[in-house]
């Protein structure tokens, strides 16, 4: 009898034989092969769902319609319209409707305080309330009619042609993206100016030499304009300088943006006694 008693006998029985049975670890190793096998079924489910999802999205995705082969591309072929009738005269012009006509208009001005002096007698005193009762307030006095309407109510005239000003002229640039050059460069512009360049004699008998600066506008059309003299040195150098830019051939225009624009340009002539 005693050993049948063993053979049903838990180990955790025979472990917690005359133990006290109420602590908590008895109840954790009775409930442990419970909470194993729970843990690996949940297991085994997660890593059956992992494996098997990529199946699971294919086998919905054949359920649901594919919306690319719904979209179809139809060409649709509009009819022509229909022929012109050379033969056939033009519709007539809608007929044309006077304006309704205008009530009387009485001039109105609000008084202005002026000194006694400056009254003129010939000016009309201002309309009263009975002379103003059935007439419209404008800037003159208009014969209308009495059924007529407001002038403010009326469809205005058609407004004044625009008044063309004339064009102002671009003031010049200082520096620009593209500066304006001589013809055939620099070196050219220097061999041209000292080709015509002739000493004064005033200054060559007095010894006079050094450096004018001359400022001009190059035009976006390439002219010379404004020529002046900056900073001189006497002796009819300055006058001679003045004559020999006012001389120069066409220059290429400086650009701004991609267009042509006046530009503001300084140069120095050297004035050497030989």
């Amino acid at each position: 009898m005693e050993n049948q008693r063993l053979l049903r006998t838990s180990m955790d029985d025979i472990v917690f034989d005359g133990r006290n049975k109420n602590y908590g670890a008895f109840q954790l190793r009775k409930l442990y092969d419970k909470h194993m096998s729970k843990a690996m079924i949940t297991g085994m489910l997660f890593f059956l769902l992992v494996v098997t999802s990529p199946q699971i999205i294919r086998m919905i995705k054949g359920f649901l319609p594919n919306t690319k082969d719904a979209l179809e591309m139809k060409e649709v072929t509009l009819a022509e319209p229909p022929p012109i009738d050379p033969k056939k005269p033009p519709p007539p012009p809608p007929p044309k409707v006077d304006p309704p006509p205008i009530k009387d208009q009485i001039k109105f001005v609000p008084p202005v305080v002026k000194k006694d002096e400056e009254v003129k007698e010939e000016e009309p005193p201002p309309p009263t309330v009975e002379e103003i009762k059935d007439k419209e307030i404008a800037t003159e006095t208009k014969k209308g009619d009495e059924s007529g309407v407001d002038a403010s109510l009326a469809e205005p005239d058609a407004p004044p042609a625009p008044v063309l000003e004339e064009a102002k002229d671009e003031e010049p640039f200082t520096y620009v993206e593209q500066m304006p050059t001589f013809p055939d460069g620099t070196e050219a512009m220097y061999k041209y100016i000292y080709a015509q360049i002739k000493y004064p004699a005033i200054a060559r008998e007095n010894g006079i030499s050094g450096q004018v600066i001359v400022q001009f506008v190059v035009s976006k059309d390439g002219d010379i304009q404004k020529a002046k003299v900056v900073r001189g040195i006497g002796g009819g150098c300055n006058e001679e300088a003045l004559r020999v830019v006012n001389g120069m051939p066409k220059w290429k225009a400086g650009k701004h943006n991609g267009r042509a624009v006046p530009v503001t340009f300084t140069l120095p002539i050297k004035f050497v006694l030989q």
